[in-house]
């Protein structure tokens, strides 16, 4: 899991040099800065629903999956519960919307996701590195409109594709193209909801539709 480790020693040390870029930034450079933040996870929710619908074999499984998923969320009260902890480390309640955005965009693509696959079978950790090097300015940027509390995605990250690693272990390859598509279009829209949130356009309580990214997983392992 050499790759996972410096996958998340990128997001630490890119947080932390955010951070301090951070203090010494004037409010109205924090906050164009915020904005651009929103913009981007916009324009990358549409781009990743709209490069993966096409090839979706379940044309109704995101719609499934965000019901299921967000019914169990909210059942689960998430937002709610971690957005009164990320406000109690940091004082700061924008840091939930940075960690939910940041998570998204470190966990759910190509390379983190097939990452982990390469290095358990194969001991390969190209995409792992490559991913890292992604990861490190993605970091930079949301923690110097964020705060160094966005290395708590490092933690996120390294359970994520820990688990991926150990699945891979267990199962062998079990993730598909299938699964690849589905898994995508399902976090296009969460990415898209964290923009949309960020921006003040409309709070869609994505802490609540994260349980949303388990059900094309599972569907997929049941079909396949």
């Amino acid at each position: 899991m050499i790759g996972t480790f410096v996958n998340v020693g990128t997001i630490v040390v890119g947080s932390l040099i955010g951070g301090l870029v951070k203090k010494v930034l004037k409010e109205e450079y924090s906050q164009s800065l915020y904005t651009a933040m929103g913009l981007a996870a916009f324009g990358l929710g549409i781009n990743a629903v709209v490069q993966n619908m096409p090839d979706s074999e379940y044309p109704v499984l995101f719609i499934a999956s965000l019901a299921v998923g967000t019914l169990i969320g909210n059942l689960l009260q998430l937002d709610t519960r971690i957005g009164r902890l990320s406000a109690k480390k940091s004082g700061d309640g924008r840091l939930g919307e940075g960690l939910i955005t940041g998570s998204l965009l470190f966990c759910v693509g190509t390379l983190s996701i097939l990452g982990p696959v390469q290095s358990a079978l194969y001991q390969d950790q190209t995409y792992l590195f490559t991913n890292a090097m992604l990861d490190f300015v993605t970091a930079m940027v949301l923690a110097s409109t964020y705060g160094i509390g966005m290395m708590l995605a490092a933690v996120i990250l390294f359970a994520w594709q820990g688990s991926i690693y150990g699945l891979t272990l267990l199962l062998g390859n079990f993730i598909t193209d299938t699964m690849m598509t589905e898994l995508s279009i399902v976090g296009g829209f969460l990415i898209l909801s964290s923009g949309l949130a960020i921006l003040n356009i409309k709070d869609c309580k994505t802490l609540n539709m994260l349980p949303s990214l388990v059900i094309p997983v599972a569907w997929c392992m049941i079909a396949g």
